[in-house]
């Protein structure tokens, strides 16, 4: 079974994030970045199939030099090689055109599954799995906590708001896993000392057949136009109980609409 895994690098979400002031993108060159955290749940399941069926773990990843860090520590996990696509050109791409260097990087590339986190914590578009899907012609299925394979067909659980439902496809095929579908393995030694002698196969625009003009800021079919700082956070209101207090609260939820 061949695999690969989709990996973004985005700036710590534990840590404050800004835009930069020309563009209102994310100011990547300054923040402290590190794998997309679901991304890791998606390393594990491709390795907990790989393991129970055999094959190898390949990783793809879209970014700017610096990317190589989360590749090289995404391989400490356990997969076998990795794909790092990168251009300056590449530099402020949409989800739309990032799915189309994606799907020109898996084109000609032999899988069975692409694996991928539901979501990226610096986007939180949840829509890569269904768009590679569409560009590529094969089955996305979104949202798994679960997934089986057998023979040529994969299974998974989606996770919902009130339970979970099962969807099947035939593979090749996407899917997109939450955190809730396991806890990824922290990296050995040995993995570690591994990570540094595994291949990682560079990419640019140009290997895939793409041109600076279908992709980047020019080409993305959505911009944020204007960003203000989030308003410090109001003080609470107290009402001392004077007899009153029960008055004075209902007062207070009428007036905000609660009741």
């Amino acid at each position: 079974m061949k695999i690969v895994v989709l990996v973004k690098q985005v700036p710590d979400s534990s840590l404050d994030r800004t835009l930069r002031s020309d563009d209102f993108t994310v100011d990547r060159e300054s923040a402290s970045n590190v794998i997309n955290e679901i991304d890791e749940n998606a390393i594990e399941a491709a390795l907990a199939l790989v393991e129970e069926h055999g094959g190898d773990v390949t990783l793809l990843t879209v970014g700017p030099d610096h990317a190589t860090e989360s590749i090289r520590k995404a391989l400490s996990m356990g997969p076998d090689a990795a794909i790092h696509v990168v251009d300056d050109a590449i530099a402020g791409s949409c989800a739309v055109t990032t799915s189309k260097v994606l799907a020109a990087a898996l084109a000609n590339r032999e899988y069975d599954l692409v694996l991928c986190g539901a979501e990226s914590t610096d986007g939180g578009v949840q829509v890569m799995a269904q768009m590679l899907g569409a560009r590529l012609g094969v089955a996305a299925l979104s949202g798994a906590r679960k997934i089986t394979v057998d023979g040529a067909n994969v299974t998974v659980e989606r996770q919902t708001d009130d339970g979970f439902q099962t969807l099947a496809a035939a593979t090749p095929a996407i899917v997109s896993v939450w955190d809730s579908a396991n806890t990824p393995r922290y990296p050995s030694l040995k993995g570690i000392m591994a990570a540094k002698r595994k291949p990682v196969e560079t990419l640019s625009l140009s290997d895939l057949g793409l041109s600076a003009d279908e992709v980047g800021a020019s080409a993305a079919t959505s911009a944020v136009v204007s960003a203000e700082p989030r308003p410090p956070r109001a003080a609470g209101q107290r009402v001392t109980d004077e007899g009153e207090g029960g008055v004075a609260l209902a007062q207070f939820l009428a007036s905000e609409k609660f009741v």
